[in-house]
């Protein structure tokens, strides 16, 4: 299932496997991809929309007739980036936190990824040592999502002429 790892922070990060996030996210969890724009943009898991209703528990017992697009549709991935690409190399993003904030409770139920699964490590204890009650991240990352067939969304290229 998962491992227990300790942060250089004080909270303790549960690591769940990519078979169990999916499960999670499944169940209704929301995934935080904190891979670069660029990371995000080339590939990333399909964690598709589902229909709930704003308070509502069961995404399923919504009638998606019932509401308005804006109040039922809920975006079960985001991407905010937890460190940037710079001419220095990696520098963390001083906007994480506010950033993740803006979009979820602290009592949210979120899996936390990345590439690899390092970058997500440090980012769920941020998370967890910011108040956030429910986050686990995803070991492995992206490259073991990937690697074990699961839902992928690849952004083609255009091609020059």
């Amino acid at each position: 299932m998962g491992s227990l790892e300790e942060s250089s922070g004080a909270a303790e990060v549960l690591t769940v496997d990519v078979h169990k996030a999916k499960s999670l996210i499944e169940s209704g969890h929301l995934y935080v991809d904190v891979r670069t724009e660029e990371e995000f943009r080339a590939a990333h898991p399909d964690a598709m929309k589902v229909w709930k209703l704003r308070g509502q528990a069961e995404p399923e017992e919504v009638d998606p007739s019932s509401c308005a697009a804006d109040d039922c549709m809920v975006t079960k991935i985001h991407n905010i980036p937890y460190m940037f690409n710079t001419s220095q190399g990696r520098v963390k993003n001083p906007d994480f936190l506010e950033r993740v904030k803006k979009i979820f409770n602290q009592d949210d139920h979120l899996v936390v990824g990345c590439q690899s699964g390092v970058r997500s490590l440090s980012a769920t204890a941020d998370l967890l040592s910011a108040g956030f009650k429910h986050a686990c991240n995803m070991g492995g990352g992206y490259l073991a999502w990937d690697k074990n067939g699961f839902p992928v969304k690849k952004h083609q290229l255009k091609e020059e002429l």
